[in-house]
């Protein structure tokens, strides 16, 4: 199953077989169906309309690895410098020779001209009215009707081709493999990172809540303050230029009460504060359902967030999917993000693919009717995401796809944050792999999550105080915590001497019949911050969760503090960090990791030892030191 690991972090598809006799070749195939899907005995109905969306190929995407560390690695004269977004969009824009073949192949096969379209971004091509004998009949391909054990139902293939002339300017067609996003009349059935896991119900919080002779039974903000070398009151010089953003995706939203409960005790110059609200396709702070499964996350998320940047710092909120499609959703259906901060990436309706991400106008009693936003939203300088899916459900193309878009809007100076997952090598629900890429809790091979797999984005675990230990003494990494190998993106240049180093005196115990030894494959997570005992309101009881979703906030408030810095000082943002992080010069800003295991598909998982490791990777980050090292870069 691993022999192969993309050699480029962004741009490439999988290994494609030798053409047909009728010159066409398989562009994707899916060899597993997901769990909880089975395909029913019947043929998709020929009359039946698809939305195809064509995704060309994106000029010098192959360079997108090397522009990036060209901004980003601190030994770079470039350092800093930003690209505009128009200039992302002029460089990677497909060539007007993959239009052309794409629209000329269309027309060829006999879909009239006026029916095909091109997205304002040039990068998509959309076919109206398209049905399914015509998509069968040009992708030389079957459609089935699949079923989920809820009851929904989704039309898929399980390989689609194109003709071998055209096939070097497409990078993915859809709506073809996917099947996974689907409705359920489960509440908070978002996928997150760690889905917060409560470890006790504790005590309401009294007047000594800033004591630190606690923080091994119930983390809060003073905890990470201590732990981390955070100011307790941060001098906030540039806040009118400087962005931080939480993302949630409804109906996870927050309760104002939990939020000022909180803030009384650990800010009470905040209570009474609330984030700015970005609604993305109809995303609201809904009130109609109030549980735990839905207040939890953002309860946490942005409860830390403000309090650790302080009140002079504000901070946004991503409110993503309106009540019904969020409801309905598997998968947290980050396209639709992405779509939204940037329009060169989706097409006029959203490129996206209609049975994981969202559609708009949402015909469901009580949907969205606006347009689906494509990029007249504001783009932040810190974006932290609490939520993930696992590298296998979805296929290669559609993550390498979003990856690029990830490592475009870092060349803008953005820093995406994504937690590693709660289940230690494992996948979401304990998933884990067949060789045939079939995900179950009895499979023998790690699943590691999607978006931190993504070598364009900073992936982090989650450590904890050991239980009598202080804040002084050293941590150990989470048992939870998310780390491992991908199968999809290749080793980036930034990692290469940690795993290198990590190989040649730390390598597993496990071969290929585990997870993916290639020693050439992107390793999750970059670094770490305590997710275990954290303290957090809910429906007005003080609760102590565990995850790696409390890493993203945290790690985001401690860039946004020093990006506020760096703006007062004339500098830019600190934009993508992970080149910089694995530098030499940055090696003293963390402390080094070198006990506990992450558990998982019926392993110990592997090992915290010496230097970066996939458990708690570069270790956890000193503030003071990390500021004082990029104030001095350019």
């Amino acid at each position: 199953m691993f022999a192969v690991v993309l050699v480029l972090v962004a741009g490439l598809g999988l290994v494609l077989s030798s053409p047909s006799p009728r010159s066409f070749s398989i562009h994707e195939e899916r060899t597993n169906i997901a769990r909880g899907w089975f395909r029913v005995g019947r043929r998709a109905p020929p009359a039946a309309l698809l939305p195809l969306k064509i995704g060309l190929k994106e000029s010098n995407i192959e360079k997108l690895h090397d522009r990036l560390l060209d901004v980003s690695h601190p030994d770079s004269e470039n350092y800093g410098k930003h690209w505009t977004p128009e200039k992302v969009k002029t460089y990677f824009r497909p060539s007007e020779e993959s239009v052309s073949a794409v629209i000329e192949w269309l027309e060829e096969a006999g879909v009239e001209r006026a029916r095909i379209e091109l997205s304002k971004g040039d990068n998509w091509v959309q076919v109206k009215d398209f049905s399914v004998a015509e998509a069968e009949r040009i992708l030389d391909t079957e459609y089935h009707v699949y079923q989920h054990t809820h009851g929904d139902t989704r039309l898929a293939c399980s390989a689609y081709s194109v003709p071998a002339h055209v096939q070097h300017h497409i990078e993915l067609i859809t709506p073809t493999l996917h099947f996974d996003g689907r409705p359920s009349s489960k509440r908070g059935t978002q996928l997150s990172a760690r889905n917060f896991k409560a470890v006790s119900a504790a005590d309401h919080l009294k007047p000594d809540s800033n004591d630190l002779s606690n923080c091994d039974v119930r983390i809060t903000p003073p905890c990470y303050r201590a732990l981390y070398n955070i100011p307790a009151e941060p001098t906030i010089r540039a806040a009118s230029q400087n962005s931080f953003a939480i993302v949630e995706y409804t109906p996870q939203a927050y309760l104002g009460p939990d939020l000022d409960l909180f803030f009384a005790n650990f800010s009470p110059s905040l209570v009474g504060s609330r984030p700015e609200l970005i609604s993305i396709d109809g995303g609201v702070v809904q009130t109609e359902e109030m549980d735990f499964g839905v207040n939890i996350e953002s309860n946490f998320d942005i409860g830390y967030a403000m309090t650790l940047v302080g009140p002079g710092q504000p901070v946004r909120l991503y409110q993503v999917e309106d009540i019904p499609e969020g409801s309905a959703q598997l998968l947290a259906p980050f396209n639709d993000l992405l779509d939204a901060l940037d329009g060169s990436y989706c097409t006029e309706d959203g490129g996206d693919d209609p049975s994981v991400d969202g559609v708009y106008p949402d015909p469901a009693p009580g949907g969205y009717q606006g347009p689906k936003d494509c990029g007249n939203k504001q783009r932040s300088n810190v974006i932290s995401v609490s939520y993930a899916s696992n590298e296998a459900d979805l296929t290669p193309f559609y993550q390498i796809r979003q990856c690029s878009e990830y490592g475009k809007l870092g060349l803008m100076g953005i820093t995406f944050i994504f937690a590693s997952g709660d289940s230690g090598v494992a996948g979401n629900g304990e998933l884990c792999l067949f060789p045939n890429g079939t995900q179950s809790e009895d499979a023998p091979l790690f699943n590691p999550l999607f978006p931190a797999n993504c070598p364009f984005v900073t992936g982090v675990g989650a450590t904890q105080v050991n239980p009598g230990s202080t804040v002084f003494d050293p941590e150990s990494a989470a048992s939870l915590t998310g780390g491992g190998f991908s199968n999809i993106f290749a080793l980036p240049e930034y990692q290469k001497k940690a795993i290198e180093e990590y190989y040649k005196y730390h390598e597993p115990p496990y071969g290929a019949d585990r997870y993916n030894n290639s020693q050439r494959a992107r390793g999750i997570p970059d670094f770490s911050v305590n997710g275990v005992n954290c303290t957090v309101v809910a429906e007005g009881r003080t609760i102590a969760v565990a995850g790696t979703s409390a890493a993203p906030p945290v790690i985001g408030a401690i860039i946004t503090l020093i990006n506020d810095a760096r703006l007062a000082a004339g500098k830019s943002p600190v934009g993508f960090i992970n080149p910089a992080i694995y530098s030499n010069a940055f090696r003293g800003a963390f402390k080094d990791i070198v006990d506990g295991i992450n558990p998982g598909c019926g392993t110990d998982g592997f090992e915290s030892v010496e230097g970066w490791d996939p458990v708690s990777g570069l270790g956890t980050p000193d503030f003071e030191k990390l500021l004082d090292l990029w104030m001095n870069l350019p």
